[in-house]
């Protein structure tokens, strides 16, 4: 479980003047910042375009805000500010959207120099970040994804373009290849994830994209049945030995089903899936992956099987869960990339709760009698970890936000998922 409310863990001494320094400011961020509190008793630093709720009035973290976040180098020019005002600390750069990950790696040449820099290189990290390049290179790893067909916009400019064909049963999923791609396109009426109904809502997103100037790679794939109870995650980290030193896998109870956020598991319990976690370290040996990958993964109700549906080159927005088992996230960075010595791997098979949900609304989703019964068991133990709950950090402004935010997700639900679908759309 994660570290008593009283004291960091044992390692604050040997890394002193370690300063974490991350890019964003969603739920993801702070727990970073909470992990790296928890086990070095640090404070982070924040930079950002705003300080959003989740990292808000904080105590165990500096925000540093710059006048436009979506301006790269602005947050690049905000980053050098930082390295040149802790000059001798140990700095440790980290973020938790493609987007982000993307304007660490272009400036890589820039930053290094200052920083420890734990992600791919920029040629594996675009390949593994579109969709259409995974399902290729999981599909001859011989690991399970949908069917998949891409729609390449990069003529859409032409009036001669034309879409290919996509000649599977509908509904069907369609998304972008690379979110960060994705990122900048506006348009009526778009979203994280499609669920397409027929031939003519297909034409129409089409449509709808090549008139917003969108030149990326769109996927299409078939729908695998089944409600979010089906969806799994799956954390890892592997050392620049190349050893995976960390796996960690959650059964989903509940996705965020907001536009913006449609896939964001918003509950899961952790849950060691021992043949997923394998196939998942298959991937990661077959790609000489290093650093930490987050996959999304679905079981397939008609066979049992796991379907890969796409590896996020980086740590997940939903990274507290793995602290929250035991398996701190920042110990095994630190340990590899600053201490620079190996650790004992570790498959985490603690189950906790971790829920950003009022427990009842949470399990008003959760059907399966079996799957809702673990969940009450868990609450009853105590098992349950909040990422934005920190004794450590619980200043009243603090305190109302959780509370506030965990009340807000009632709204949420009853406006885009007011009641469980076979497809969990």
């Amino acid at each position: 479980m994660s570290t008593p409310a009283g004291r960091p863990m044992s390692g604050a001494e040997e890394v002193a003047g370690l300063q974490p320094v991350i890019l964003g400011a969603d739920i993801g961020v702070y727990a970073l910042a909470r992990a790296f509190h928890e086990q070095y008793g640090v404070r982070s630093v924040v930079v950002s375009g705003a300080a959003l709720g989740p990292v808000a009035h904080s105590r165990i973290l500096d925000n540093v805000l710059v006048d436009d976040g979506h301006d790269p180098r602005q947050l690049v020019d905000a980053l050098l500010r930082v390295a040149a005002q802790r000059t001798g600390q140990r700095l440790v750069l980290l973020a938790n959207s493609d987007w982000l990950v993307r304007v660490v790696v272009q400036h890589r040449a820039e930053l290094e120099p200052h920083y420890v820099v734990p992600f791919l290189g920029a040629d594996l990290m675009d390949r593994l970040s579109d969709k259409a390049t995974f399902a290729e290179i999981a599909t001859d790893l011989g690991i399970s994804v949908p069917r998949t067909i891409v729609q390449d916009f990069a003529g859409a400019a032409n009036p001669a373009w034309a879409p290919v064909p996509v000649n599977m049963p509908y509904p069907l999923i369609a998304k972008a290849a690379s979110s960060a791609d994705y990122q900048e396109v506006t348009f009526p009426g778009k979203k994280k994830v499609f669920e397409i109904q027929d031939a003519a809502e297909l034409d129409a997103l089409w449509v709808s994209l090549r008139a917003a100037g969108y030149r990326g790679r769109f996927v299409v794939q078939e729908l695998v049945p089944g409600d979010d109870t089906q969806m799994r995650s799956v954390t890892a980290y592997v050392d620049s030995r190349g050893s995976i030193t960390l796996l960690c896998s959650a059964h989903v109870l509940l996705e965020e089903h907001t536009p913006s956020g449609l896939g964001n598991p918003a509950a899961m319990v952790v849950t060691r899936e021992q043949e997923m976690l394998d196939q998942a370290a298959a991937f990661l040996r077959g790609v000489g992956y290093v650093g930490f990958a987050n996959f999304d993964v679905k079981v397939d109700p008609r066979d049992g099987s796991y379907r890969f549906f796409e590896v996020n080159p980086r740590i997940g927005r939903n990274n507290y869960y793995v602290t929250a088992a035991g398996a701190n996230v920042a110990r095994f960075l630190v340990e590899d990339r600053v201490l620079d010595r190996a650790v004992e791997p570790v498959v985490v098979d603690t189950e906790v709760l971790y829920t950003i949900l009022p427990h009842r609304l949470l399990l008003r989703y959760v059907l399966d009698p079996a799957l809702a019964g673990k969940v009450r068991g868990l609450i009853r133990a105590g098992r349950v970890a909040r990422p934005l709950v920190y004794a450590r950090d619980g200043g009243p402004r603090r305190r109302w936000y959780a509370l506030a935010a965990a009340v807000n997700q009632v709204r949420k639900f009853r406006r885009w998922y007011p009641k469980v679908t076979g497809t969990g759309f």
